[in-house]
């Protein structure tokens, strides 16, 4: 049993989210505490990783230090405490990543400082650093790459911080660092994301300049107490996040048309009434976040159209009473949302953007849909809208709309005089409500002969608005992935049973059931060592409809649960693309059976005795052949054993099975998974 562990374990070693499943041997289930299995492991493997996620440890004690190839130490979401460290796993040459985030660890460790090749340092959810760093950490830890310190309660931060020149990622978030003014920041010239969420940041406690950080390109200042956007921000040549979130900010600088690489941009929750005209110079934008402002009537610029690249608008709780029609422009315009806002109408282009995913103009209560053209062919709008048909709309008086009319004649000095002395007069007021009425009247009519001929063309069919179904659901995409998904390089693969997603043992990586269906998520730092994603989900040829409508859906929510920019790529068996073989190295398998299909069944479980071949050294692979064919001398070398599988084998005898080992048993038809 231990040789076996060994083999599937010779490069990592995970035990995240209990202790106990998964494939091990049985002698190794009946193990009740970590660092037993660690003292089995330890002599004989060459281990480079080590999870223990989302478990209840209160130690990592064990022969940790007796791993020399040691690289990664995963430990995050459990119960530790300083003394559940042990000093000696950072004497390890190669340890270079540690993860005790999410603990209750009252003090950084006492030999961290001994770590000399850390790059990656996570001690972040522990809220236990309120006594500060110590400046030693910083002394030598100097080949840190990324340092996550944030929800610790720390109120300062010691000047040896300006020696981390290789820095890439510092998180701050969640620490009142008071009037800690943050000097260290111009030293970290690598440094390419600095978040700073929540530390009471304010105009006075940032850097005067930050001019020398060329690489920086992911800024979060959010839910902080500043008025406007701190003038360091401008001088950043690379930056291409910004979140300025819940503050205070009442004006935006014309000085922000130096963000030409800017392509997200939040200013969401804070106390603007209108953008600057200099906004539309930032042609790289994608998505413009402005919910739960003031913005007004005038609050967007006539030429936001210039945004030829924004794909994400959101303007929600605002005071908007209508948009721009230039905002049609923005063709890659996927998400609009507009909701709680004054609109009274849209512009008639609306129903161009083709790109258009999600819709929302809820909680407006005076909007009125301009009609939908029924082709592009067709005219948008046939409306005379003279102020005479206006009014006759509104149910004027004939001699209010004969008084409008005559309007048209020869210019009287006198009565003009007289008019624009009646513009302040309430009268004015009513009749411009009443061409407004008049107005959504005919719109009305025009939806209404729209719905009656849809209702002509699809007899029996209940017709439907264009617009009732853009929203897209919110999901709590938690319940089927864990939150450290996606934030390590490496590949992660899901099996979908029974409607949801079950993650699969390393192990068993590329190798597939024919009626199963799989998610397969690589996760890689890109050039500019940011993470990124692939993401494609895998359809079995004997796959159940259930399965594959699943995968699809989950693929998607795994996508939004990361934030993922790329799309998902669908992989049929036997017509993966060059990419996803390459995932694998070319060494895909396929394995017969599957798990049982989610819907209920009424069918007897009905039990098939199969024949296998089983042959190869590096690469075991499994082939099925006919349980009769010609008799073969026995083998004595190779003694048989038991598998089960799936589906009636196809294929004949092979050449060389006489160097073959054969299993034969009885299994179900519908075998579980990973069975084999």
């Amino acid at each position: 049993g231990n040789e076996d562990m060994n083999k599937a374990l010779h490069r990592g070693l995970d035990l995240g989210s209990g202790l106990y499943g998964g494939y091990f041997p049985e002698n190794v289930k009946a193990m009740n505490t970590l660092p037993t299995l660690l003292s089995l492991c330890s002599p004989v493997l060459a281990q480079e990783h080590l999870s223990v996620s989302h478990n209840n440890l209160t130690t990592l004690h064990g022969e940790l230090s007796s791993l020399p190839s040691l690289r990664a130490i995963v430990a995050r979401a459990n119960s530790l405490k300083n003394s559940g460290v042990p000093d000696d796993i950072f004497k390890l040459d190669d340890l270079s990543v540690l993860d005790l985030s999410y603990n209750q660890l009252t003090e950084c460790p006492r030999e961290l400082e001994n770590a000399k090749n850390m790059l990656v340092l996570n001690l972040s959810h522990n809220r236990c650093l309120s006594a500060g760093v110590g400046g030693r950490l910083f002394i030598n830890l100097t080949d840190l790459l990324y340092l996550d310190l944030s929800e610790n309660r720390l109120e300062s931060l010691p000047p040896q911080m300006r020696r981390l020149v290789h820095l890439q990622t510092l998180v701050l978030n969640g620490n009142p660092l008071l009037h800690a003014q943050l000097r260290q920041l111009p030293a970290l010239t690598a440094l390419q994301t600095l978040h700073l969420r929540n530390t009471q940041r304010t105009q006075s406690n940032l850097p005067t300049s930050l001019e020398g950080l060329s690489n920086l390109a992911d800024v979060d200042l959010s839910c902080n107490d500043l008025t406007r956007v701190p003038e360091c921000l401008y001088t950043l040549p690379s930056l291409r996040r910004l979140n300025l979130s819940s503050n205070q900010i009442s004006e935006l600088s014309l000085c922000i048309d130096q963000w030409v690489h800017v392509e997200t941009l939040n200013l969401s929750r804070n106390q603007l009434t209108s953008l600057p005209s200099a906004i539309c110079k930032l042609t790289k934008l994608k998505k413009l976040y402005l919910n739960s402002n003031k913005l007004d009537f005038d609050g967007l610029p006539s030429g936001i159209g210039k945004l030829a690249n924004l794909e994400e608008f959101m303007a929600a709780n605002n005071n908007l009473e209508l948009i721009p029609e230039s905002l049609c422009r923005c063709t890659k315009l996927r998400k609009l949302v507009l909701n709680k806002n004054r609109l009274v109408t849209l512009p008639e282009a609306i129903h161009f953007l083709t790109e258009i995913e999600v819709l929302d103009v809820r909680e407006n209560p005076s909007l009125v849909m301009p009609p939908k053209p029924a082709d592009r062919a067709a005219e948008w709008y046939n409306i005379d809208f003279s102020l005479q048909n206006q009014l006759r709309l509104a149910g004027a008086s004939p001699a209010t709309v004969a008084a409008a009319a005559a309007g048209n004649g020869p210019k009287d000095p006198l009565a003009r005089k007289m008019r624009l002395r009646r513009r302040k007069d309430s009268a004015q007021d009513d009749q411009a409500k009443q061409v407004l009425k008049g107005m959504s009247d005919v719109a009305q009519e025009k939806n209404k002969k729209q719905e009656e001929s849809t209702d002509a063309r699809a007899p029996g069919g209940k017709a439907r608005r264009w617009d009732q179904s853009l929203e897209k659901p919110r999901l709590d995409y938690s319940e089927f992935f864990t939150e450290d998904v996606g934030q390590l390089p490496g590949l992660t693969i899901w099996q979908i049973e029974n409607f949801v997603p079950v993650l699969v043992e390393e192990a068993f990586h590329g190798k597939f059931y024919e009626a199963d269906c799989y998610i397969v998520l690589k996760t890689f730092l890109d050039d500019s060592g940011s993470l990124n994603w692939e993401i494609y989900y895998w359809i079995g040829g004997e796959s159940t409809l259930d399965k594959k409508a699943c995968s699809a859906i989950h693929a998607v929510n795994l996508r939004n649960y990361l934030g993922a920019e790329c799309r998902t790529v669908r992989e049929e068996m036997g017509d993966e693309s060059e990419e996803f073989l390459q995932v694998f190295d070319n060494d895909i398998s396929y394995i017969e059976g599957g798990t049982a299909s989610g819907f209920y069944t009424v069918e007897d479980t009905h039990y098939v005795t199969r024949m296998y071949r089983v042959y190869g050294k590096k690469n075991i692979k499994l082939e099925p052949v006919p349980l009769k064919g010609p008799r073969l001398p026995a083998d004595p070398s190779h003694s048989p054993g038991a598998s089960r599988s799936t589906q009636t084998p196809a294929s004949s005898t092979p050449s060389s099975a006489l160097s073959s080992r054969w299993v034969v048993g009885a299994a179900s038809t519908v075998a579980q998974g990973g069975g084999l």
